[in-house]
């Protein structure tokens, strides 16, 4: 096991907590048909993962678990299916309302992986793979499981954000407006200063 005072073991254990708390408050609502969607996004992730590691498209150079695995398992294990499981409950009901729904999702996960990969060893991007190639990854994974999720997941256990909210002029369309352009920002600040 390598654990140490370090951000890589501070963050790795901090987000697989925060993450399997996320899950654990959505399992509770349905845990048959959640849990069903958590163990598909779960599988399907760490495949992916070490699919591309296994391409040398990333690598991992910190993990809690080095000797067992070449990818953060805990990590992908939790968080990647703690976002699906989000993003199902309360994605909008409307597909054009859903874009900016997970445009935010993305976006705040592109954000923390790309601060993560500027600033710590837990990721490091080979010479083919670059911010672009995750974002895209990080909006088919998501689409197809919202997708998948409409239906494993039934209406009645899941609670979709009121697109209303998300108009012009009301409270959600400033917040998601602010995120985006700080995110666009933070990151492409991020990667100028380090190239």
């Amino acid at each position: 096991m390598n654990i140490g005072w370090n951000i890589e073991t501070y963050l790795s254990i901090a987000a697989t907590i925060l993450s399997i708390i996320g899950s654990i408050l959505i399992l509770k609502i349905n845990w048959k048909r959640y849990g069903l969607l958590f163990l598909l996004s779960a599988v399907v992730g760490i495949t992916i993962c070490y699919i591309f590691v296994g391409l040398g498209f990333y690598q991992f150079p910190y993990r809690l678990f080095p000797r067992f695995f070449k990818i953060p398992f805990t990590v992908i294990l939790t968080i990647f299916p703690f976002y699906v499981l989000f993003g199902v409950r309360y994605s909008p009901r409307s597909w054009p309302w859903k874009i900016p729904f997970y445009w935010v999702i993305v976006h705040l996960g592109m954000s923390a992986e790309t601060w993560v990969h500027q600033k710590t060893q837990l990721i490091k991007y080979s010479q083919v793979w670059d911010v672009w190639d995750s974002y895209t990854w990080w909006w088919i994974f998501l689409l197809i499981f919202e997708w998948v999720g409409g239906m494993i997941v039934p209406q009645e256990s899941r609670k979709p954000l009121d697109a209303e909210i998300l108009r012009f002029g009301r409270i959600g369309w400033f917040i998601l407006h602010f995120i985006l352009i700080t995110t666009i920002f933070l990151a492409g600040y991020l990667i100028g200063r380090n190239q």
